[in-house]
């Protein structure tokens, strides 16, 4: 078991055993009730600006609560919409329990990724009109009935695609293309391996890999259960290496070969093993740290295979080279409309059961993308 993900597991579970699932009060994120007066006819009323419901992280590792916060005014260029469904990633937990490299001040809204409608538009958005369908990426505030966003950081949604496969696209299928396509170049006919391959991001690059790329893909996971789903969604060959080693298991699978692709997000000794296996000119990407252990790269290695170890970012092509980041998701989407790929939405929780979604990703319970209902 990743020690990361069990250490957060076992104090969500233990927060939310402990702590009220729902603080509903008509208040924002500081504890205050603001009341603004109107006019009419030269009489004073007092009134309540309309307000959504949003899970707030008060107080870091502790759980979250649902509470009512007062909608924001738009500017010229943004977009009001009323989100329907939000995926929950690691990066989520890991900011709620002040351990992500993007520090949040209290209180927060967590959420990267949403689906959902679009309510209102600010005066200079020609993108997207009311009443449209869109996805959307944020860095925090999308767990909730509301969020508004840059007009540049929305997509529609195409016709035939449900809310709840278009919210899984952005952060794992735009990660899965982004490092299958745009870091590894992976070529038709290469041997792709993924690693944590039974998670969001995993499956999503099994997926691509395979139905989209035409890559064999070999899926590395931590049980049967999960190979055999990463098996269902593409892959070629499985190796549970909770009981065999991965290294000489891919020897065995390859012919001594190796691997000319690896996708890893769990980094320690999987990802040593895993840049051990590649072919010559092989070429791994880095993608994240799931087993909470940061490995070192013999640069030896690198010279006697010729082989490349590259980084992913996923978050930091937005800002780095949007067209870039932008042409992921464009293409997630088309695929996504043409049955290339098929989305797996693992669980589905309430917003009020925000905890028990977290604690259901930190417990390692979860395969393919959990997402929050909020519609």
């Amino acid at each position: 078991m990743a020690r990361a993900g069990a250490r957060l597991g076992l104090r969500w579970q233990a927060g939310v055993r402990s702590a009220a699932r729902v603080e509903s009060c008509r208040r924002n994120g500081f504890g205050q009730e603001p009341l603004s007066p109107i006019s009419l006819s030269g009489v004073n009323f007092l009134q309540h600006p309309r307000a959504y419901r949003a899970a707030l992280c008060t107080e870091l590792t502790k759980p979250l609560v649902v509470r009512d916060v007062p909608s924001s005014s738009l500017q010229s260029h943004e977009v009001r919409v009323r989100v329907r469904y939000c995926g929950v990633n690691f990066a989520d937990i890991l900011a709620c329990q002040g351990l992500y490299q993007d520090k949040h001040s209290l209180p927060f809204t967590p959420g990267m990724e949403f689906s959902g409608d679009v309510l209102e538009t600010g005066v200079e958005v020609s993108s997207v009109k009311e009443g449209e369908r869109v996805i959307g990426v944020a860095h925090t505030k999308a767990l909730a009935e509301e969020y508004v966003a840059d007009q540049k950081l929305l997509w529609k949604i195409p016709h035939g695609v449900p809310y709840e496969e278009a919210a899984v696209l952005p952060v794992s299928y735009g990660t899965a293309i982004l490092a299958l396509e745009h870091r590894a170049h992976t070529q038709p006919g290469e041997t792709v391996l993924v690693t944590a391959a039974a998670g969001a991001t995993g499956l999503a690059t099994v997926d691509v890999a395979s139905s989209v790329l035409k890559a064999k893909v070999i899926a590395a996971a931590g049980s049967d259960r999960k190979c055999n789903l990463a098996l269902q969604k593409g892959a070629s060959q499985s190796v549970n290496y909770s009981r065999a080693g991965l290294r000489e298991e891919l020897k065995k699978l390859t012919a001594y070969k190796g691997v000319d692709v690896a996708i890893d997000t769990i980094g320690g000794d999987i990802f040593k093993e895993a840049l051990h296996s590649l072919a010559w000119e092989g070429r791994i990407v880095v993608v994240g740290f799931a087993g909470g252990t940061i490995p070192s790269i013999p640069a030896n290695l690198l010279l006697l295979k010729n082989i490349s170890a590259l980084g992913l970012y996923w978050g930091r092509y937005r800002d780095q080279d949007f067209p870039v980041f932008s042409s992921a998701l464009s293409s997630a989407l088309r695929y996504c409309q043409e049955g290339r790929i098929q989305p797996h939405v693992g669980a589905v929780f309430k917003l009020e059961e925000v905890n028990e979604a977290f604690a259901h990703v930190t417990q390692r319970k979860s395969t393919g993308k959990v997402i929050i209902s909020v519609s």
